[in-house]
């Protein structure tokens, strides 16, 4: 696959910034990435990830990290900081911007190491692909943990996007599949990727995948439209 996002966030990495990303997704919306906010520093941050940020401790994966904005500063507070991305742009951008220990890799591939503090922020959970993977995905990252080990995550119910009727309630399109599953294309400077699934996840639904999973959810903090924060522990 095309690494879009590693190649926009390196142009702008060297100087090279032009335009953003675009975003083609099912729900038949177009939309950008304004790659300058991806660069954010902590007081640039939303509130829901300063608060991730502050509560981790111990050590710490980042996982979908991006430009690295969040393990940069993790590691500045002198926390022992991985940041793991499958993107080769990604990675280059983090090292560039001085973080010590990186890796490329799909999470479910990557198994080295155990963890404190688990970061899925940006709605990292997406990366999941579809609701079904989640009892995939929630057991390996539990696996990953240290003994009072948690996982921070950040998501968004998206049922905010479909058309409401008189009643309050929504029209869903009856595909099968969970209202929060998206297929997505990026494309940057006449580059496209190739299509990919990524989920967004409501609390209540990530809750029960979670109990399935013999993991505890526990919800931190809700945001002003429909987003939430959420840490994930595992009984010893």
């Amino acid at each position: 696959m095309a690494d879009v996002f590693g190649k926009a966030l390196m142009d702008f990495q060297h100087g090279k910034y032009t335009e953003d990303i675009k975003t083609y997704s099912s729900l038949d919306e177009e939309d950008v990435i304004p790659i300058p906010y991806l660069f954010r520093n902590f007081d640039e941050m939303p509130k829901m990830e300063q608060k991730a940020l502050q509560m981790a401790r111990g050590k710490v994966l980042d996982i979908g990290c991006g430009t690295g904005s969040h393990s940069l500063y993790l590691q500045d507070k002198g926390l022992d900081v991985t940041a793991l991305d499958n993107s080769e742009g990604c990675i280059s951008v983090c090292r560039e911007r001085g973080i010590t220990n990186t890796v490329k890799s799909p999470i479910l591939e990557y198994g080295n190491d155990t963890f404190d503090t688990i970061l899925l922020l940006m709605n990292g959970i997406g990366l999941a692909g579809t609701l079904d993977q989640l009892d995939v995905f929630l057991p390996h990252l539990a696996s990953l943990l240290r003994p009072n080990g948690q996982i921070l995550l950040d998501s968004s119910d998206i049922i905010y996007m479909f058309d409401q009727d008189e009643d309050g309630g929504y029209w869903i399109p009856d595909n099968g599949g969970y209202y929060g599953e998206v297929n997505f294309t990026m494309e940057y400077k006449g580059l496209k990727s190739e299509p990919f699934d990524w989920v967004y996840v409501d609390f209540n639904t990530l809750q029960n995948a979670c109990l399935a999973n013999h993991i505890t959810c526990e919800l931190i903090m809700e945001g002003e439209h429909y987003d939430y924060l959420a840490k994930l522990t595992v009984a010893p």
